[in-house]
């Protein structure tokens, strides 16, 4: 059978792709090398708790469009992410806000708190050289060393003083008592998880998993008159440019029999001596309770790691400092070469984007070539 769109990736990028396509009467097949749909958004159950296997995914968006397209797969809950920082055993709001504030200065007012920013902004004059330059010339002394520093140096594995400081160009700081970490009109988990949305925008459309386009690509490019490739963008180019390099993550779960760990979806773990960067409180995404509505009598825990990435590992984030940014520039090049390939998605752009950025890019790419 010859199909019109082969899909490499069951993705959101490639999920919405695949929709698309099938709704506007094209033949698709869908592969992924993962035995699961989904990518990283992947959810599955563990003792009747939705687990997000490669680490908390909270839908926002302020795009009215993509939040009425997601919301055609998936009822959406009302859950809101308001994670908490722990400095060596001080737990402290974020994003930084009055809380933050009053916690770490005994400040009160508004007026206080921008005050001391403003005082310890002053340390740094001139143009920032670095990551822990740029942080203090932000937000002070005092929030970099205790919220910034060391998780920012766990999640890049180097120190703050060899980071550039365009990876932090800004942060949020509120003089308001509020703890949404988004800006996001629209926000929240789907009911069900993300699989379940994943497998409603792939209804009708042939998947097959355990598959990897790259080990036997003529076989597959033979199948279809164009692919849709979501993987990463160097492996496409068999890395004749050089190797783009990401970081990758780590989980460790545990099932515990309590109820309640750490009362929380998501804390950070901000100083250095502390291998882990977050703990991931499953239930709370979904706010302790099962489908029926009961309490849930025991929970499961991620303790998330990041690592250096190597060939063979999932990569999660691009590293996009300059070295990389112009050998990516280099491979879209290529890339734009390609007639018959589409490149899609975190990976197959070499860039970060939150879920609502992959299903608008999917989206406009749809309109252009469908």
């Amino acid at each position: 059978m010859k199909y019109d769109y082969l899909i490499v990736g069951a993705g959101l990028y490639g999920a919405v792709f695949a929709r698309e396509a099938a709704d506007r009467g094209k033949k698709v097949l869908v592969i992924d090398r993962r035995p699961h749909i989904a990518g990283n958004v992947h959810t599955e159950k563990i003792n009747g708790i939705l687990i997000h296997r490669y680490g908390a995914h909270i839908f926002h968006t302020n795009n009215p469009e993509v939040w009425a397209y997601v919301n055609r797969f998936a009822s959406f809950n009302r859950f809101t992410n308001a994670p908490v920082a722990n400095f060596r055993g001080e737990l402290y709001s974020l994003p930084f806000n009055m809380y933050t504030f009053n916690k770490m200065w005994g400040v009160v007012t508004p007026d206080e708190a921008a005050a001391k920013i403003a005082e310890q902004r002053g340390e740094i004059t001139g143009e920032p050289r670095n990551l822990e330059e740029q942080a203090i010339s932000l937000v002070g002394r005092d929030i970099y060393e205790k919220l910034i520093k060391g998780y920012t140096e766990k999640q890049w594995g180097r120190p703050c003083t060899e980071l550039p400081s365009f990876i932090i160009r800004r942060l949020p700081v509120r003089f308001t008592f509020d703890n949404n970490y988004f800006n996001s009109l629209y926000q929240g988990i789907p009911v069900g998880g993300y699989t379940e949305m994943v497998s409603r925008m792939l209804s009708g459309t042939e998947v097959r998993l355990n598959e990897d386009y790259l080990a036997d690509r003529h076989r597959f490019d033979s199948l279809a008159d164009h692919v849709v490739y979501t993987g990463p963008l160097d492996a496409f180019f068999d890395n004749r440019l050089g190797r783009l390099e990401y970081r990758s993550l780590r989980f460790e779960n545990e099932h515990l029999e309590i109820g309640n760990y750490q009362g929380n979806a998501v804390i950070n773990y901000t100083d250095r001596e502390v291998p882990f960067t977050r703990i991931i409180e499953h239930k709370w995404f979904e706010f302790g309770r099962n489908e029926d509505g009961n309490d849930l009598p025991t929970t499961v825990i991620s303790r998330e790691y990041p690592a250096e990435w190597k060939p063979g590992d999932e990569p999660y984030y691009p590293i996009n400092d300059r070295k990389n940014n112009d050998l990516a520039e280099a491979y879209r090049k290529l890339a734009a070469s390609e007639s018959r390939v589409i490149f899609g998605g975190r990976l197959g752009d070499y860039r970060y984007y939150d879920m609502d950025a992959v299903i608008e890019q999917a989206l406009l790419r749809c309109s252009e070539v469908l």
